[in-house]
């Protein structure tokens, strides 16, 4: 494990150039993230003027968006500054957030799903674009630059 993290550790002049696409998308995952804490925020509105069926459930689920939204939101931030550790957390969220995307586009709901679907294309497609898969290998030491 320390190996596949020395190329994280820079010298004091030592700057490394973070790619275009790894920054737009960990502006596309911060996004998500954001929303994520949005969503929380409302569950805790709907939860407290007694408009949810359950409010136990909307203060449970707000806690869940809490923590999946932070998360998110931390791994774009770390994307946005050039760490690789929010890499794996974003292509998972983007691929859970297909999964979503096709569940409201086949439940009459193509106005929520399809925006949601390129959302996490874009982002998807950001994070395996080349230039993010050769920034990515070259911190685990697998090409030369």
């Amino acid at each position: 494990m320390a190996e596949q993290n020395k190329g994280e550790q820079k010298s004091a002049g030592e700057t490394e150039v973070v790619p275009t696409t790894v920054r737009v998308a960990g502006a596309l995952v911060a996004f998500e993230g954001a929303l994520g804490l949005v969503a929380m925020v409302v569950l805790i509105v709907v939860g407290a003027d007694g408009s949810a069926q359950s409010p136990k459930n909307s203060y449970l689920t707000a806690g869940y968006a809490a923590i999946l939204g932070g998360a998110v939101l931390a791994a774009g931030i770390g994307l946005m500054r050039g760490k690789r550790w929010g890499r794996a957390i974003a292509t998972l969220t983007q691929l859970l957030l297909l999964g979503v995307a096709y569940y409201m586009f086949t439940s009459d709901r193509p106005e929520f799903g399809a925006p949601l679907g390129l959302l996490a294309l874009g982002a998807l497609g950001s994070l395996f674009a080349p230039a993010s898969n050769r920034w990515m290998a070259a911190g685990y030491g697998s090409i030369e630059e």
